[in-house]
């Protein structure tokens, strides 16, 4: 018995992160000139102290601002953490995506991005977005894209993975025990975000 349920356990855990890492595989690009052109760049929070980006985050932003330039998309909504006073992601990804030269009036903020199904969730529900960029690095896109199509979002994702990042190995365990949970989200209990609110617009 205890054994037939860990095969069944195991056999389980294999399908849902197999679902999530390939599924989308063909809409992750790996250049601005490749990835097809969208209305809007979706940037996905990381981590930040005070208004310095953690290296993941800058290269997120900085990937959007090239999409901008070369005319990729309109927009760019950045959707991050600010669940504390004092720990403002999205404003200081705006921050610094002006200092690169994007307009004020160019970026939507989306303060309530605890996580990336709340994100994409938002995306939907809140901005009204089914058609989108999800700019991220490599080993964070099929999930976001998983996540994103799964609730109806027609996106494509470019990776962001300007560097090596420190913790890589981390972040892959990380990202296996996310997609597990992630194929639970979409496919079994539909949770709310933490937030959800007002309708906002991105043009």
């Amino acid at each position: 018995m205890l054994l037939s349920l860990f095969i069944l356990t195991i056999c389980f855990l294999l399908l849902a992160y197999c679902s999530v890492h390939y599924t989308y595989k063909e809409q992750i690009f790996y250049s601005t000139e490749e990835v097809p052109s969208k209305s809007v760049a979706f940037v996905l929070g990381a981590g930040v102290w005070g208004e310095t980006l953690s290296p993941v985050l800058e290269d997120r932003v900085y990937t959007s601002v090239e999409l901008y330039r070369k005319r990729k998309v309109r927009k760019i909504l950045m959707s991050g953490d600010n669940s504390q006073t004092d720990y403002d992601e999205p404003t200081a990804m705006k921050k610094y995506a002006i200092s690169l030269g994007v307009p004020e009036e160019d970026i939507v903020l989306d303060y309530a991005g605890f996580r990336t199904y709340d994100s994409l969730y938002r995306a939907r529900e809140i901005f009204s977005l089914n058609d989108i960029i999800i700019v991220t690095q490599k080993f964070h896109l099929p999930r976001s894209l998983y996540i994103s199509n799964k609730l109806g979002i027609k996106a494509v994702g470019i990776t962001s993975d300007r560097q090596e990042y420190l913790y890589s190995d981390w972040y892959a365990v990380r990202e296996f025990l996310a997609s597990i949970n992630a194929f639970i989200d979409v496919n079994i209990t539909r949770p709310k975000p933490t937030f959800l609110g007002k309708k906002e617009k991105v043009f």
